[in-house]
């Protein structure tokens, strides 16, 4: 008897040592019981809230329940990610976050530290851009656009939805391997950026694919290379940047999900788990296809290590182009 007490004193101790690994275990096994919100960092209808939608839907068919998409815009996913960081380590308040996240905490003054007080769960998904210029232009190719540049430097202009935002590192990245000077024009959207390279205010632009290729295909822009390091396959004509003369070059946009630090670690594994369920559908495949955005799926420490090297690069790039938001 004085022994059976004694084992159990010495487990009750482990257990109280461990701390929150002891409730690890224990809040694994009965997560979730109870629906889930996913904090989305943009307004309703854009591309980021149209994927979370899709893979929202497949989280809870994988989990059991709820999956709530909530909508939390402002000052480029900032808002969203200190929302999160603010809430309660229990999973049961996920973030969608995208490209911004590698980048904000080299251009804002943050309350929090992104890559410590947010855990990394899963890549869900990646999305390429396509440069496209106004095709009255008389370059045709890339090589063309950048010998233009060179010829008469500060006069050719590109667009985007934004310091700091994809489309506009991406002609940074550009601007900085070429040698060349093309001037930024933000504007306060995607669709006001193409709307100008459309009719001639404004040379060229980073455009995603879901928004670009119809104007490609249409002819109201010319497709002059695209940003990853395969050609798409919707595009096969069009040639990488990495195929026009700049050998690794490869922007994308991208998706993924984050938790709470802290957050026990079998329930971190489980949405992970549950998001490379979601992102392996044939059905979320469809969809994101149709939306230019090619599913992905990762590990959550295989995902920490692909933030912490975007992180570095374009922190690099912003020190380095002394970009800012001023």
């Amino acid at each position: 008897m004085t022994r059976s007490l004694s084992l159990a004193g010495m487990a009750l101790a482990i257990v109280a040592a461990c701390g929150l690994g002891g409730r690890a275990y224990a809040s694994g096994s009965s997560y979730p019981d109870r629906p889930i919100r996913l904090i989305v960092p943009y307004s309703a209808g854009g591309g980021a809230d149209n994927a979370a939608r899709v893979i929202a839907q497949k989280l809870s068919d994988r989990l059991g329940q709820s999956v709530i998409v909530e909508n939390k815009p402002g000052a480029s996913g900032t808002v969203a990610e200190g929302y999160v960081v603010r809430s309660p380590a229990d999973g049961y308040t996920v973030l969608y976050d995208t490209f911004a996240f590698g980048v904000n905490a080299s251009l804002r003054k943050l309350p929090f530290d992104p890559r410590h007080d947010l855990e990394p769960v899963s890549l869900v998904a990646t999305a390429a851009m396509i440069l496209v210029e106004n095709p009255k232009l008389p370059s045709k190719t890339l090589a063309q656009l950048l010998a233009q540049t060179k010829a008469h430097p500060g006069t050719v202009t590109y667009a985007s939805y934004g310091v700091g935002s994809s489309a506009h590192l991406a002609a940074e990245l550009l601007n900085d391997r070429a040698g060349t000077r093309m001037l930024h024009v933000p504007f306060k959207g995607g669709a006001p950026a193409l709307t100008n390279v459309i009719g001639g205010q404004v040379d060229c632009y980073f455009a995603n694919v879901s928004s670009g290729l119809p104007y490609v295909r249409s002819g109201m822009v010319r497709a002059l290379a695209v940003s990853s390091a395969k050609r798409l396959k919707v595009l096969p004509d069009v040639p990488t940047v990495q195929e026009s003369g700049f050998p690794g070059f490869e922007v994308l946009d991208w998706h993924g999900l984050f938790v709470p630090h802290g957050t026990p670690a079998a329930i971190v594994e489980k949405l992970a788990q549950a998001a490379n369920y979601a992102t392996s559908d044939p059905s979320v495949i469809k969809r994101l296809h149709d939306m230019g955005i090619e599913p992905a799926s990762s590990s959550p420490a295989k995902f920490g290590k692909f933030l912490d090297g975007q992180m570095k690069k374009w922190s690099t790039l912003i020190e380095q182009r002394h970009i800012s938001l001023q």
